[in-house]
């Protein structure tokens, strides 16, 4: 299964890249599904689902306390990119 997801217009123009693979620290923006509209950096990501958790993003549980939900990659954007990692940002470079 393919795991990625949409940049920003500013980050495609930057980039020249229309989609990159979300990691734990980048700045997303939920675009579809129940959550539109609600912005925080990624949590949690399950590649192998293609779901990522989203900071702020929860729903309340029957017996009490709240439970992360998991958001489809390709229902968010992301808005700004985590470059820390030489290799990550390498890739990035590439597309260039």
């Amino acid at each position: 299964m393919k795991f990625g997801a949409a940049l920003s217009k500013d980050l495609r123009e930057r980039h020249h890249r229309r989609s990159f693979t979300p990691r734990v620290g980048d700045s997303v923006k939920i675009v579809r599904g129940e959550f539109k509209g609600i912005e925080g950096k990624v949590t949690m990501v399950f590649p192998g689902e293609g779901r990522l958790n989203v900071e702020g993003v929860t729903r309340d549980k029957i017996k009490g306390g709240t439970s992360p939900v998991g958001i489809q990659s390709s229902n968010v954007v992301i808005t700004s990119l985590t470059l820390d990692d030489k290799l990550r940002a390498a890739k990035l470079e590439v597309g260039a």
